[in-house]
Parts: C-alpha cells; structure tokens; sequence
C-alpha cells in the first residue's frame, strides 16, 4: 500500500489528511521517508506577511531540506493560503504538486493518484496560467526554426517520450500512446534527465516548449 507521509510545522495530522489516507503518517525531526509512497509537505504561514509576498528563500531551503528527508520520493507541498505566485515558485523548485492544505478527500486523493502516475498536480487557475503561457511561446515559435537542439542527443523513442510528456501527459497515458509499458517510460525519463541534465519533468517541459534554454 502506498505510504503517505506528511511533514507539518503543527505537529499533527489534520482530519482531512487521515480522511484521505487512513495509513497517513507523521515524518518527525531526524526521520527518514519510508521509500514506497509520497511526501506531503505544508508550508507554514508567516503571521506577520500572510500574502502579500512569496518567500521563495524560506520555500527553497524547506524543499531542500525535505529532500533529504525524501530522497527520491515525489513532493506535494501543501498552502494554507495558496496563490499562482507561490505554486509556480514551489513547481520550479521540483515539487510534483500544490494543493490548498484545507483540500476535501477526493481532491487530495486526486492528486496522489495524479502524482502516483507521474504527473504533475496544481490548480486550476494555475494550470490555465501555464498552458496559457506555454501556447503562447508555442505559437510565437512556430514562426522561427523547427529545430530542437535539445532533443539531439536523445534517441527516437526518448523524443517521442519527451515530447509526450512536455504535452502534459501522465506516464500512464504516454505508455498508451506509445504502446509501451510505464516502466519502460520511466526508464527513458531517468535516461532524458541524465542526457538533458534536468531536475524533473516540469523542467522537461518547460524545456521542450522553449521557455528554457539547456
């Protein structure tokens, strides 16, 4: 059974948490994430500047700190005040999702079952600012070279995997599309990421549709 595990700056797990995941489970100071699952982290509210601004400082050094908590785990980090600004600050840092820490049962079962697949998880408002942006550059690049020196070094089915993937789709549906198993998918992530030297598969993306640059 998958494990989810919470970090939490209160000390306890909140009801709609245990609601969700009734084997759900506290991380204390010192301890290591058991392997099989995923790591929930909530961000602690700053009293004094609830909103106004994102600590990207404070939620980068948190992120890093659960990392080694984690290993290799996916990351859902949780906001009791969420907001676009802090979401994609928390997505660029590698998390696999954000979620309002308050979220109902299914919404926090949702996206385990997102992230367990291999997707990435925000909300709506959020997702709509992405691929907003994205088809944007999308468009502005289909009037400049087709090339994708990114994809170079990669071989066929590693670009047709990439591809799919900065497409927003899941490991499961990209193994459906390409006849595939999702092992076999995870397999050539791990293999794209070392080549392409990326963290994750948000940065595959954002790569592939030419908002970065390698």
């Amino acid at each position: 059974m998958l494990q989810h595990q919470f970090i939490t700056p209160y000390g306890e797990l909140r009801p709609n948490w245990k609601a969700a995941f009734p084997n759900a489970s506290l991380i204390g100071h010192g301890q290591k994430a058991k392997e099989d699952g995923l790591l929930w982290i909530l961000l602690p509210v700053d009293a004094e500047n609830p909103v106004e601004t994102v600590d990207v400082a404070g939620i980068s050094k948190q992120i890093a700190e659960c990392r080694v908590i984690a290993g290799n785990l996916p990351l859902i980090v949780l906001s009791d005040i969420p907001s676009d600004e802090q979401g994609l600050a928390v997505l660029g840092l590698g998390a696999a999702g954000y979620c309002n820490g308050h979220a109902a049962l299914p919404v926090l079962q949702q996206v385990a079952a997102t992230v367990e697949s291999g997707g990435v998880w925000v909300g709506q408002s959020l997702l709509q600012r992405l691929v907003g942006g994205m088809a944007n550059l999308v468009a502005q690049k289909l009037t400049q070279s087709t090339s994708s020196g990114w994809a170079s070094s990669l071989t066929e089915r590693e670009v047709d995997v990439a591809r799919a993937v900065a497409a927003g789709a899941s490991n499961k549906e990209v193994a459906s599309q390409l006849d595939i198993t999702e092992r076999t998918v995870k397999a050539h992530l791990g293999s794209i990421f070392d080549k392409l030297k990326l963290r994750d598969r948000l940065h595959l993306t954002l790569l592939a549709n030419g908002i970065v640059k390698n």
